[in-house]
């Protein structure tokens, strides 16, 4: 993992849990070509995959509203306490990024997606966080409904599924309603495509 800019000097891992949180001592060259010691600490979960279905007929969206400790112990200026909207979302595990939106989109929103897109891969927290991103969209109708979603109980997960019109899920982005990067990103992304209503 070394290379001629950074080298690895010790890594210590502090918790491996649900994810893992290790520090790293490194020697870094700058862009003047000095070397410095420097101490970072990257959280490693695993990359992920999110995906925003639009009915284009409808001009709707499909999002979800869950929990999330993060935002419950630094909530945002609007909304309530710990509960935050965003697109659907998960852990890629062993699975391809396609392979595992598909999933997630049965799982927590209840839809079996037929033509999904990727259109963006993007780190979400670099600082710290080596999590990457897939980012998707899809056309949905009521058709490809399957369930009523919800997510895997087995697994902690409590998610409403919300369906709005995409005019207000960009209004609610303008108003600190919807404050996740990866669901703003995927709004605005509509938006630049010319899909609003």
């Amino acid at each position: 993992m070394n290379d001629e800019r950074v080298r690895i000097l010790s890594a210590e891992v502090l918790a491996d849990d649900w994810a893992k949180l290790t520090k790293y001592t490194i020697d870094v060259r700058r862009r003047d070509g000095v070397r410095e010691k420097q101490i970072r600490q990257v959280y490693d979960r695993g990359n992920g995959a999110g995906i925003l279905p639009i009915d284009p007929v409808r001009g709707t969206v499909l999002l979800v509203r869950q929990f999330r400790m993060p935002v419950w112990l630094n909530p945002p200026a609007k909304g309530e306490r710990g509960m935050l909207i965003e697109v659907c979302a998960g852990l890629l595990d062993k699975n391809d990024p396609e392979t595992a939106i598909r999933k997630e989109a049965e799982e927590e929103l209840g839809y079996r997606l037929q033509a999904v897109r990727q259109v963006f891969d993007a780190f979400m927290s670099p600082g710290s966080v080596g999590e990457r991103l897939a980012l998707f969209v899809a056309s949905y109708s009521p058709a490809d409904r399957i369930s009523d979603g919800g997510g895997e109980a087995s697994e902690g997960e409590d998610i409403e599924v919300l369906e709005l019109p995409l005019a207000e899920a960009i209004a609610m982005v303008a108003r600190g309603e919807i404050v996740d990067a990866k669901t703003i990103i995927l709004l605005q992304w509509a938006v630049t495509e010319g899909l609003t209503r």
